[in-house]
């Protein structure tokens, strides 16, 4: 049924769609927009509307680039960010017409190199579940943002995501299955998905301008550069354009302008025609409009925007009466607001540059469909404005106060060198601790912030008014060594492991501990399976590499087997056990 209506949306449009004079709507309208960018201390933004096949109103307001004063223009390129989105889903969806995968059929069935984190994903998962964030699996932001990783790098890493809830009974919000989705095109098609989106979309709908590199579009001469409030006052200073994308891009690398996109809203609102011409299926259209998680677990509270689910890279609510289909995207104090009502036959692109005031697309696009609608105006910058110097001071207060779990007169339970060393987690990567004229810091991902003490084994960064203030937790092991350090990160506490010497991990050196082992007549063997050696037994017992020629056993963490060599020969003579405070040595076998 929904299905059908969807059709009859995007079909019928022209026999619904009252006759609007958008311009003579737009009155005042000028003057409506300064204020709100001066009443938001945000530079500039940019303002599209589509009305019906044309884009009827393009115009800048302000600075593209408040150093050099130059205005923000029709052409001023911008990072759409998770506008991105719904590209990958329709590119995903050619896959489905040129009957390379199904919506609703498992995905490892099309592409069995994906892997879960468990059975029962792996066997049930679809690539709709992946396009409507109903997977049961969180954001896990922490492992992409401002990381090195490539795309097979992010893949790779889905495996280790353990669902927070279970599959299809909830909507938490992932870029991580965007980066797989785009990944999968490059799979199924052959070409990247960079490569896919510009001759599938890019080309045939006439977007000379769109791209997904920002040092490509920093090369050209109009583009938008992002601001932030420095702490505590109106002034603006430059924000660092977030250029990380290699592994995201399917879930918000898209560069684009009014101009470009404006063809792509014109597309959708046609059931996928472009001066016309079928560029896009209308069954993609419609699957990708077709609810499939409920976004809020609460009704708005003023019921001016009723009824919110997510469909695949768009969401879809009731404004005021009105059905609209539309989604924002965030990166870098880049904000950007996509959307169009398929009745009223009006879409609306709103982009902003003020980090501090995420929510200001939405609200000038809520503005415009009041004015365009006719609708009853609402006080949308004015109410919002007052929640954000709300939270702004109540931020200020709360730095301002000690912190009141703090123990005082404590110390590390280390030397801060001891501290130092390279740490691992599966789906997150590597985090540095380094020590340098005693004092520690830590690098994450590209960022690197100094570390003071906290209390006991914890350790926290200053609070940075771009990365924030970080938390590390200090784990000690079963031999008093420091091992592990805990981070508060994405929705979970991440667990870093410090790795060991890299020789412990090679294949050339392992070899040649295993074999067999004698004490007292009793023969056991240890035995090299892939990359891990194993004490053959009922059950087995696994090394981990732990320091030195040491390994712990993964089942008794207080026990280690340190491995003994005569100095010429790379064969051990035999290795040293030490459990319960005990050391007895056993020799291998000749």
């Amino acid at each position: 049924m929904y299905g059908m209506l969807c059709v009859l949306l995007i079909t019928s449009i022209s026999l619904n769609a009252q006759n609007i004079n958008v311009e003579q709507r737009l009155q005042g309208f000028d003057q409506t927009i300064e204020k709100i960018l001066k009443d938001w201390n945000v530079p500039g933004c940019g303002i599209g509307i589509v009305y019906k096949d044309k884009l009827v109103f393009a115009k800048g307001y302000g600075y593209r680039n408040l150093e050099k004063k130059l205005p923000v223009t029709p052409n001023t390129l911008f990072q759409i960010a998770s506008n991105t989105k719904l590209f990958t889903a329709t590119a995903i969806g050619f896959l489905v017409e040129e009957g390379k995968l199904e919506w609703d059929k498992p995905i490892k069935k099309s592409v069995p190199q994906i892997q879960f984190y468990n059975d029962n994903l792996d066997a049930n998962v679809t690539i709709r579940d992946m396009l409507s964030h109903r997977t049961g699996i969180s954001r896990h932001d922490g492992i992409w943002y401002k990381s090195d990783f490539n795309r097979q790098e992010l893949f790779d890493r889905l495996k280790y995501l353990e669902p927070s809830l279970p599959l299809r009974s909830g909507y938490l919000y992932n870029n991580l299955m965007y980066a797989a989705s785009g990944h999968i095109v490059e799979i199924l098609s052959g070409k990247t998905w960079e490569t896919f989106t510009s001759e599938k979309i890019f080309t045939p709908l006439n977007m000379p301008n769109s791209m997904f590199v920002v040092e490509e579009m920093q090369k050209k001469a109009d583009f938008m550069a992002p601001y932030y409030e420095k702490r505590d006052t109106n002034v603006l200073l430059a924000y660092p354009f977030y250029t990380k994308q290699q592994g995201l891009g399917p879930a918000g690398s898209i560069i684009s302008n009014i101009n470009d996109l404006s063809n792509w809203l014109i597309a959708q609102m046609n059931g996928g025609k472009f001066k016309e011409k079928q560029v896009i299926p209308l069954s993609i259209i419609k699957e990708t409009m077709q609810p499939a998680s409920i976004t809020a677990s609460v009704p708005d509270k003023y019921f001016e925007n009723m009824n919110a689910v997510y469909g695949m890279g768009r969401g879809s609510s009731i404004y005021k009466g009105h059905y609209r289909v539309q989604h924002t995207g965030a990166i870098g104090g880049i904000y950007s607001h996509i959307s169009l009502m398929l009745p009223d036959s009006i879409g609306v692109i709103v982009f902003t540059n003020g980090a501090h005031a995420g929510g200001l697309p939405s609200i000038i696009a809520n503005t415009v469909y009041d004015k365009v609608l006719d609708l009853e105006a609402t006080p949308w910058s004015d109410r919002n404005l007052k929640d954000y110097i709300k939270r702004k001071m109540t931020d200020k207060e709360s730095r301002q106060k000690p912190d009141t779990d703090r123990v005082p007169n404590t110390k590390p339970s280390h030397a801060l060198a001891d501290y130092s060393g390279t740490y691992e987690d599966a789906a997150y990567g590597l985090m540095e601790i380094n020590y340098k004229n005693d004092n520690l810091s830590f690098t994450f991902n590209n960022t690197t912030l100094p570390l003071s003490h906290y209390h006991y084994d914890r350790f926290q960064s200053s609070d940075d008014e771009i990365e924030g203030k970080w938390t590390l937790r200090f784990g000690l092991d079963a031999q008093g060594s420091v091992h592990q350090v805990m981070v508060s990160m994405d929705e979970k506490e991440v667990v870093f492991n410090k790795k060991a010497e890299a020789k412990l991990s090679d294949p050339n050196f392992l070899k040649n501990l295993a074999g067999f082992y004698e004490l007292d007549g009793n023969t056991m063997e240890i035995v090299l399976t892939g990359k891990e050696l194993m004490i053959k037994g009922a059950p087995p017992q696994h090394l981990e590499a732990y320091k030195g020629n040491t390994f712990k056993i993964r089942e008794f963490s207080d026990q280690l087997v340190e491995f003994v060599f005569d100095t010429k020969s790379t064969i051990p003579t035999g290795f040293k056990m030490t459990y319960d405070g005990k050391s007895f040595f056993i020799n291998r076998k000749k």
